[in-house]
């Protein structure tokens, strides 16, 4: 597949990187702001990175953009983010609301993983990179790697256990 601009790069993986950028930072517009840095840093550098392997390039790039954003946000606080989570939409059915609700708890399970193991199960069984393209971007070795969503898949069989339990 030959990519010959990042306008056809864009419009391959820009889904894919907002969705992982999204389940890391767990904020649309943040996700979306680090989605355009992504791709800006993409822009400057498109012409380094080998075609057969753009995908987990944007991803390692993504990555590191996350991490700068984390690092930043780290320095100040946001006051009155509540507020705004609990303005009710007018578009709001009742199935609506239980799909969010469901995908709130998988978040909150996800959330609170360690960051490496909730890094490694991100990108590999929600974005369909290899172990070994995750475990590059992740910059660890593969049995690392392996280990990590080893160590990710079962906590999250745990709280689904324990969710279960209690139901």
């Amino acid at each position: 597949m030959k990519a010959n601009s990042l306008d056809e790069v864009y419009q391959l993986y820009v889904i894919d990187i907002y969705r992982y950028l999204r389940s890391l930072c767990q904020d649309h517009h943040a996700a979306e702001d680090l989605m355009q840095e992504t791709f800006y840093r993409a822009y400057l550098y498109l012409e380094d990175c080998r075609e057969d392997k753009i995908k987990p390039w944007l991803f390692r790039v993504a990555y590191h953009v996350f991490v700068d954003y984390t690092r930043k946000e780290s320095r100040s606080v946001v006051q009155g983010e509540a507020f705004f989570r609990t303005i009710a939409h007018p578009d709001n059915t009742e199935e609506t609301l239980l799909r969010q609700e469901e995908w709130e708890q998988i978040n909150l399970v996800i959330a609170g993983l360690p960051e490496n193991q909730r890094h490694a199960l991100l990108l590999h069984d929600f974005h369909g990179l290899t172990y070994q393209e995750a475990a590059g971007i992740l910059n660890v070795g593969l049995s690392q790697y392996k280990i990590l969503i080893f160590r990710a898949r079962q906590k999250l069989r745990e709280a689904k256990r324990r969710r279960n339990a209690n139901e």
